[in-house]
């Protein structure tokens, strides 16, 4: 990790729009954004599965040959309950995820919903349950607070990260252009 917020080299990971409640499966859009120093210098894509459980390999293809100082998600799910497991990216790659949320996570609601539409719903909530402690900030003065959750780093090295991040809004940058990207790439935007 170096030791500066600004000239990080920073993953961020969107997912597209997709049809949600269909009764087949249908992919949206994967995308990493590599940054470094508010400069795009790699775009990424690969195809998840809505409510699959493919995010996490998909990422770590993503991640293939970078070099990176972090990887910031947003969020744990993506593509509807395609819930990726940062613990497992950390320790294949030993790069640290943050995983970033606009709002407080309501981790009860997650259970509840997994535990009622998904026959793994065990093996998915382990994973969210993992993650445990949620910090939050202000990345962006004059905007609401952020949350976010570290695999692999301190908190403290996470919210500076975060904050070099947020340039234009309180939104890391490589997340915020990633999900403009998958968006505009999916079918259902």
């Amino acid at each position: 990790m170096t030791g500066s917020g600004r000239g990080r080299r920073l993953l961020g990971v969107e997912d597209g729009s997709f049809e949600a409640f269909s009764d087949s499966a249908g992919s949206t859009y994967l995308c990493g954004v590599v940054m470094d120093s508010g400069v795009i210098r790699d775009v990424r894509l690969a195809e998840i599965i809505v409510d699959g459980l493919d995010a996490t390999e998909r990422l770590l293809e993503i991640m293939e040959g970078l070099d990176l100082d972090a990887v910031i998600l947003g969020g744990i799910t993506f593509a509807g309950f395609n819930v990726m497991n940062p613990f497992k990216i950390f320790d294949e790659t030993m790069v640290p995820i943050i995983v970033y949320s606009g709002v407080k996570p309501d981790n009860e609601s997650m259970y509840q919903a997994l535990k009622k539409n998904f026959g793994d719903w065990k093996a998915r909530w382990g994973i969210v349950e993992r993650l445990r402690y949620v910090y939050e900030t202000v990345s962006f003065r004059g905007e609401p607070r952020i949350y976010f959750e570290v695999v692999g780093c301190t908190p403290s090295w996470a919210e500076e990260t975060l904050r070099s991040a947020a340039l234009i809004s309180r939104i890391p940058e490589p997340v915020r252009v990633a999900g403009i990207i998958a968006r505009g790439l999916s079918p259902f935007c």
